[in-house]
């Protein structure tokens, strides 16, 4: 009679597959979610899109929204230099220079054009009006992350309008893109992120060219 054999057991995944598989599902989501919104992207298309099944989903999110408020999130650890063309930007500069950086990035023509890389704060304001509070709370932190790097540009201890132009310039920057994204008019579009551009340029006390 043949012995009986016993297949070994499947090895555990590790912490870094996991946190891996995490961030695919993160990345897949965030392009779906500013290409559609969030109500027209199923969990499937998501796991689909990063060739995973809907049952490991749930081995990294409760549901839905935990994974979009995650989306949301991950826009902050974005490097402008690696997903737009023609964009430099130094994260150790300093001041004025800084804050430049920051306008030129977000109000920049690759921005405008990049769908999937797009701000959420430009995608999804619609959508995070109506979600559930982690996703505002989220939304919420992504604005003041901005708002807090062009105020430390701005503030240079002896200017107390710091923080009232770095609120105005945020305004600026993701209401123009929101309007420039909108209008059907490529020559429209382009005139209003340039007009964002200049005047939140002045407001940080910079010419522009």
């Amino acid at each position: 009679m043949a012995a009986s054999t016993t297949l070994p057991a499947p090895m555990p995944l590790s912490a870094e597959h996991k946190q891996k598989t995490r961030q695919r599902i993160v990345e897949c989501a965030r392009e779906l979610f500013n290409r559609r919104g969030f109500e027209e992207v199923s969990i499937d298309e998501i796991m689909q899109h990063a060739g995973l099944t809907r049952g490991g989903f749930y081995n990294h999110f409760k549901a839905k929204e935990d994974l979009y408020a995650e989306a949301i999130s991950t826009f902050m650890h974005i490097d402008p230099a690696e997903h737009w063309k023609g964009i430099r930007f130094d994260p150790s500069a300093r001041g004025e220079a800084f804050a430049r950086q920051v306008i030129e990035a977000y109000l920049s023509t690759a921005h405008l054009e990049d769908i999937e890389n797009q701000c959420p704060m430009i995608a999804l304001p619609s959508d995070t009006a109506r979600a559930g509070p982690r996703v505002r709370q989220a939304y919420r932190c992504l604005v003041e992350n901005m708002v807090s790097m062009l105020e430390h540009g701005l503030d240079t201890g002896a200017d107390s309008s710091a923080r009232q132009r770095s609120l105005a310039v945020t305004a600026l920057c993701v209401g123009g893109m929101v309007l420039a994204r909108t209008v059907d008019n490529p020559a429209f579009a382009d005139e209003v992120r340039r007009a964002a551009r200049n005047l939140a340029l002045e407001l940080i006390g910079s010419s522009s060219d």
